[in-house]
């Protein structure tokens, strides 16, 4: 299964780190591949390729702030929530994602 994400907070931080890697350590504990891409005060790191997002059963995105290069998931399952969210029910998500997708 594969899932995408792009994690981006206002401060472009410590969050959108800290999103990415939440995702990152549940998806692997669930055996989920999954690509994050951090939108931070640096800018864009680890960009999304197409195949990925095509590959994708969903797309996490935050929505602290707006995504840059948005329109790359149309058609796609987005799943929207805050970065802090992301970080603490990082579990949950996964989860759900595995029994819709599954």
């Amino acid at each position: 299964m594969k899932v995408v994400a792009v994690t981006a907070c206002s401060s472009g931080i410590a969050h959108t780190y800290m999103a990415a890697e939440a995702l990152e350590v549940v998806a692997k504990k669930y055996n989920i591949d999954i690509s994050v891409e951090t939108q931070g005060s640096i800018g864009i790191e680890n960009e999304l390729v197409q195949e990925d997002i095509d590959n994708a059963v969903c797309v996490i995105l935050t929505n602290d702030m707006p995504i840059i290069n948005e329109h790359r998931f149309e058609g796609k399952k987005v799943i929207r929530m805050s970065t802090s969210n992301v970080i603490k029910k990082a579990d949950v998500i996964m989860k759900k994602i595995i029994s819709t997708f599954k």
